[in-house]
């Protein structure tokens, strides 16, 4: 049978290379998770993440406006203060009128918000110029849209593929039993379909959110793990023999 290429077998040029790969992407990945955090912590009114932010995120809550979930979550850091945030809430909770909106909400969001949440922007995000745009937003929040899901789905399932994938090219340099590894190798695949499926599917039915949090934990341990694996396996692992199967 043909011998296959493993750690033990590579230059150091090549680990330093692999290292220095695994490395930054495991950075870009903790980064991603803080990013997501930000994204979606405090949706509930309460500080950090939970579930219930998950099922605001793609559910949608009837207890709070579009604006009003945004600002009591992953916008509430652009507002200069709770005051600021407070004065929002309540013009939306008097009836969003336009005088009060020009008057007193209208300074807050030209101040901290129109630099994003603006035609110039060029970015895809409600736009808060206008009391027209602003006032569409103070409507029951009805968490994200099918077209915002399939267009960040997509961008998710093309990205994080090929990261799993690169990193899983080098993990089938490591040594191990070759059913575990093989395993090993598809689990991310795996759990990354189930939990942007559970998206979609969180957006009918909302106690699905555990599923997303459940798919995007086991996503992360498993993706962990064949970092650490490898980068033992590269420099401190010492093997008794030279294996023959992939």
């Amino acid at each position: 049978m043909p011998k296959y290429k493993r750690f033990a077998g590579t230059s150091v040029s090549e680990k330093i290379l692999d290292t220095m790969f695994l490395v930054t992407i495991g950075l870009g990945y903790l980064f991603a998770l803080l990013n997501l955090y930000y994204t979606h912590q405090g949706r509930d009114g309460e500080p950090g993440l939970s579930v219930q932010d998950v099922v605001i995120a793609y559910h949608g809550s009837h207890n709070q406006t579009r604006l009003g979930a945004a600002i009591n979550g992953p916008m509430a850091s652009n507002l200069p203060n709770d005051a600021a945030k407070e004065i929002i809430l309540d013009w939306i909770n008097t009836g969003a009128k336009e005088e009060p909106f020009n008057e007193k909400v209208k300074p807050i969001l030209d101040d901290s918000c129109i630099m994003c949440h603006s035609a110039d922007s060029g970015m895809s995000i409600p736009f808060l110029t206008e009391y027209g745009e602003v006032v569409q937003l103070t409507n029951t929040d009805t968490g994200a849209t099918i077209p915002a899901l399939v267009r960040v789905s997509h961008i998710h399932l093309f990205g994080i593929a090929f990261i799993l994938f690169f990193v899983g090219r080098i993990f089938l340099l490591c040594e191990m039993n070759v059913t575990l590894k093989r395993t090993y190798v598809a689990l991310p695949f795996v759990f990354l379909i189930l939990d942007i499926s559970s998206w979609f599917i969180t957006k009918i039915i909302p106690d699905f959110a555990y599923v997303v949090v459940a798919a995007g934990g086991l996503i992360g341990i498993t993706f962990g793990l064949q970092i650490l694996i490898c980068l033992y396996q590269m420099w401190l692992y010492h093997p008794k023999s030279q294996p023959i199967e992939m």
